[in-house]
């Protein structure tokens, strides 16, 4: 078979048979091989993206498309929405995948993590490249849970479209709308993908008013169902005013006609459909004037006239702007609306070159590039992606890391497909590539080709700087932004199986560290433990799991505790004198200084000096004193946590000549904490946005749950057939919830959590945290 399809390359297409040796038929069998280990029985793969059964596409055209053909997406959503299932069926019906997978069975294509099959939930974001069309598509399939919530972050920093799916029977969920914040936080263009139109309690009208509501978006009705819910069967096209039927025979959904509608067949079909294409013209033309001055002058008085070319590019001008968002409809499970969507992904999501990117200027067509991602293989090492912004990436290439200030060599370039890849030889501006051999580079470093071209794009923009501002802050912006990492929540102690295994854990640690930045790990300096921090219960858990299979480490975990911290509440005073003579030098500090609260939420410490203090003097000791008051605040008086909303203001400072910064930050640091153990202390617990969706019957027993977890709860509102439960409730009450939910809900509730803020814990609960922590001391 393999001989034939080889013969087959060479005879018609006239590609050398070197190339493609070298290129194809290797990598299909190597390819193959590799699947077999990973996948389940009964999973077929194409062997090598583009070529599908005997149709080989041209091979430049897979390894180097056009920038204009280019579209990398990410598909975004709150858990169970579909995101997972829509990917897969995206992937077989452009040729990706010879069979449907399903996250139920788990043997879906990006969900290729153990713990993810056995969960059902996504994880890791996982990229997959496939062609629509003559498009080339980079798309990332991104978690849902708001532990993960970070993969989120990077991997929407480096796109340039999104698709958010929704659970038509849900509308806009609590994790909905943190993923369209983010979004709109990287001024991300997206089209809007209403899944699950079988379901029971579906409603297109519905979900379409909550996207208005509580996105504040603008959506774009370009279809419109045919039946909700069990009578679910097809969709309407509104721009070509044409009904899409999928034929019920058909098991995978590719089957399916367009047919016009027609008065005598469909008259309210009909109807609807002119009214909704009729409100579509004039919303697009309120949005985009170029389009405005065509519908009143040539089409004014019949909209019916006007082409469906024209309606398309002034949608997809809207949605690049992001005044408005395309609405489409479907089901993911059901195989209905998918091929549909994938025609808008290209048509209206923007390409690579209708981004603007500021820093491009700067590096003209030389490498500038952006590592958001890094993955551990055992066999080749770290795998990092990255998104080429200008110039080409090829194997054994050496590159420059801007921030890491060190030059690295890529061994090999891939093409990523979840968890297989294919070698390729080259990649330019506009994709996502994957590379092995860099061994320093971690998320959120800019990488370019040389230092000498970095110092040149420096040079550059310090100039333009100067012409435009009189100041050389520009070069600043060489650093492309990385992605702010959130605080962790909790935190509990790792323990090896023994001594011997610590070096093991180390590495591993340090591996999962470099994959996942949101993971924080640190050395308890009293006990000598190692203590990992965590975004919630689902993410240390899923850590412990994955060294225990991925490194052979059967670890033990100390019990969960929640991050708190601690304030001061009045103003309070301190001296301090350090005096000390190490060999012959005497070293001598005296320094007075004043903590207080702050008004404003800071967690940094906020440092100021006394209208008396000179700053022209103060400025050699700087850096020490400021490493001194941050030092101290790390630990604060009450539980060891970290101090946050204080200001501290420096009164005096007297050093004699010759002693050392050290001893002036652990000068500082002592009277900081002298001055902290002297005022009213405060401890602030992290609160959490609680939204749980429950069924009228189980309402009264999930109130009166939260109500014995110091909840607060904010409304009860009302989404189609179920009540949804908003509120406040503190993180340390919230332990083990899901458990809790599934007793006393039969199952059948979901929530979502968010950290809101800290907020100050009343004197009761305080007093028995202490209690309980001095108590915890005590029994070590």
């Amino acid at each position: 078979m393999l001989f034939n399809w080889r013969l087959f390359a060479v005879n018609h297409q006239k590609i050398s048979s070197l190339h493609i040796n070298n290129i194809c038929c290797c990598k299909r069998r190597a390819s193959l091989e590799r699947l077999k280990p990973h996948l389940p029985l009964g999973r077929n793969y194409s062997s090598l993206p583009g070529v599908i059964g005997n149709d080989i596409k041209s091979l430049h055209s897979i390894i180097s498309p056009p920038i204009a053909k280019i579209r990398n997406i990410g598909i975004m959503a709150h858990i169970d929405a579909g995101k997972t299932t829509t990917t897969e069926r995206i992937l077989y019906y452009s040729g990706y995948t010879r069979s449907l997978g399903d996250v139920d069975d788990g043997d879906t294509v990006t969900d290729f993590m153990a713990q993810e099959r056995e969960r059902g939930i996504t994880i890791q974001s996982a990229a997959v490249t496939f062609d629509w069309k003559g498009y080339r598509v980079n798309l990332i399939d991104t978690p849902g849970h708001v532990d993960f919530t970070l993969e989120v972050e990077r991997c929407l920093r480096v796109l340039d479209g999104a698709v958010a799916v929704f659970d038509a029977s849900a509308g806009v969920e609590a994790q909905t709308l943190t993923v369209w914040k983010q979004a709109d936080k990287y001024n991300i263009p997206r089209i809007c993908f209403l899944n699950k139109m079988d379901k029971t309690g579906a409603s297109f009208k519905y979900a379409v008013e909550s996207i208005r509501e509580k996105l504040k978006a603008k959506p774009l009705l370009l279809q419109l169902p045919i039946g909700e819910a069990k009578t679910f069967k097809g969709l309407v096209d509104v721009i070509s005013k044409e009904k899409l039927l999928w034929n019920p025979s058909s098991d995978d959904g590719k089957d399916f006609e367009r047919k016009p509608l027609l008065e005598l067949i469909d008259p309210e079909l009909l109807k609807e459909t002119t009214e909704a294409r009729n409100a579509l013209i004039e919303q697009v033309a309120d949005l985009d004037d170029e389009f405005a001055d065509l519908v009143l002058g040539e089409f004014s008085e019949n909209f019916d006239l006007l082409p469906a070319e024209k309606l398309q590019t002034a949608i997809h001008r809207v949605t690049v702007a992001q005044t408005a968002v395309p609405v489409l409809c479907g089901s993911a499970l059901k195989n209905k609306g998918i091929q549909p969507l994938l025609d808008a992904i290209t048509m209206y999501l923007p390409s690579p070159e209708e981004r603007n990117y500021e820093f491009l200027q700067w590096y003209k067509s030389d490498l500038c590039a952006l590592a958001f991602k890094v993955l551990h293989d055992k066999q080749r090492g770290p795998l990092v992606f990255m998104r080429i912004y200008s110039g080409t990436v090829k194997p054994q290439l050496a590159i420059h890391n801007i921030n890491g200030n060190c030059t690295e060599r890529i061994s090999r370039l891939l093409l990523p497909f979840a968890d297989q890849h294919v070698e390729i030889p080259s990649l330019t501006a506009g994709n996502i590539a994957l590379t092995v051999g860099l061994k320093h580079t971690a998320t959120g470093d800019t990488i370019v080709s040389s230092k000498s071209s970095a110092l040149a794009a420096a040079h550059r923009a310090k100039r333009e700087g100067e012409k435009k501002h009189g100041k050389n802050n520009e070069a600043e912006r060489l650093l492309l932004a990385g992605v702010e990492i959130p605080e962790p929540v909790f935190f509990c102690t790792i323990e090896p199986p023994s001594v011997a295994k610590q070096p093991e854990l180390d590495h591993a640690l340090k591996c999962l560290q470099r994959e996942d930045p949101s993971l924080k790990v640190k050395l308890d300096p009293d006990s000598g433990q190692t203590v990992l921090c965590g975004m919630g219960e689902l993410h240390i858990e899923i850590i412990h799991d994955r060294i225990k299979r991925e490194y052979g480490l059967e670890t033990y975990l100390g019990p969960l505790q929640v991050a708190y911290r601690e304030t001061i509440l009045n103003t309070v005073r301190a001296t301090d004198t350090l005096d000390r003579t190490l060999g012959d030098k005497r070293h001598l500090v005296t320094i007075e200084l004043e903590a207080s609260p702050t008004e404003t939420s800071s967690v940094m410490p906020v440092i100021e000096n006394a209208e008396n203090v000179s700053e022209d003097r103060l400025k050699v000791f700087q850096e020490a004193i400021e490493n001194g008051i941050h030092s101290a605040c790390l630990q604060g008086p009450l539980l060891g946590s970290p101090v946050q909303d204080v200001a501290i203001t420096l009164h005096s400072l007297i050093v004699l000549p010759g002693t050392s910064t050290t001893m002036i930050s652990a000068c500082v640091s002592r009277c900081v904490q002298k001055a902290l153990k002297k005022a009213d202390k405060q401890v602030l617990e992290p609160l959490m946005n609680l939204e749980v969706t429950v069924t009228r019957e189980y309402l009264s027993p999930v109130l009166a749950d939260l109500a014995q977890r110091r909840g607060n709860i904010q409304e009860i509102q009302t989404r189609q057939d179920n009540k949804v439960v908003v509120g406040f409730v503190p993180l340390a009450e919230i332990m083990g919830y899901s458990t809790v939910l599934r007793t006393i809900t039969s199952g059948s509730a979901t929530f979502a959590l968010e950290l809101s803020s800290y907020q100050a814990m009343n004197p009761q609960d305080q007093r028995t945290l202490l209690s309980q922590r001095s108590g915890f001391a005590k029994g070590f």
